[in-house]
């Protein structure tokens, strides 16, 4: 190696990239503490899935925590092009069955293949009452006519003494 003498620190200044947000650890322990001791709850936010392109478009936003019912289609891993209805939400292994993923024991007996969450994407979405809530609070577009809103606001008000 041709940076054999310069100092560690130096060396990991050239290096490392920093951490683009001091409040956030990039402490493995730390980090793996949060997984597996996180609660049902977090988990839950911890298990979400991007939208497809098409309901991304028609919702304006990127990405909703799994449930059963919604349709999706895996996009990474051996499964891949795979898709179906989830059937089962293992928050405990922070996995997903879907309904035509299954595999056949030495018994015969067929049993659900657990997937990851963030290696599907949501095709169809199961709507109910809550669920279009988190969609209108989280629409990427209001946000921005808010934000517009507030400018034009503080505009007409620029002349006023």
């Amino acid at each position: 190696h041709t940076y054999k003498y310069i100092s560690t620190n130096l060396y990991q200044y050239i290096f490392k990239m920093g951490k683009l947000n001091k409040n956030i650890t990039s402490s493995r322990r730390k980090n793996r503490k949060a997984h597996f001791g996180a609660t049902s709850v977090e988990k839950r936010k911890r298990m979400s899935a991007p939208l497809s392109k098409e309901l991304f478009k028609k919702y304006n936003v990127r990405s909703l925590p799994v449930r059963k019912d919604d349709e999706v289609i895996v996009v990474r891993g051996t499964h891949k092009k795979a898709e179906g209805k989830i059937v089962s939400v293992y928050r405990k292994k922070y996995i997903i069955h879907i309904d035509k993923l299954t595999r056949d024991k030495a018994n015969g007996q067929s049993v659900p293949i657990g997937i990851d969450a963030s290696n599907v994407v949501i095709v169809r979405l199961k709507l109910d009452k809550s669920r279009k809530a988190i969609l209108e609070r989280k629409n990427r577009a209001k946000t921005n006519d808010k934000s517009k809103s507030k400018l034009d606001v503080s505009d007409n008000l620029a002349g006023v003494d």
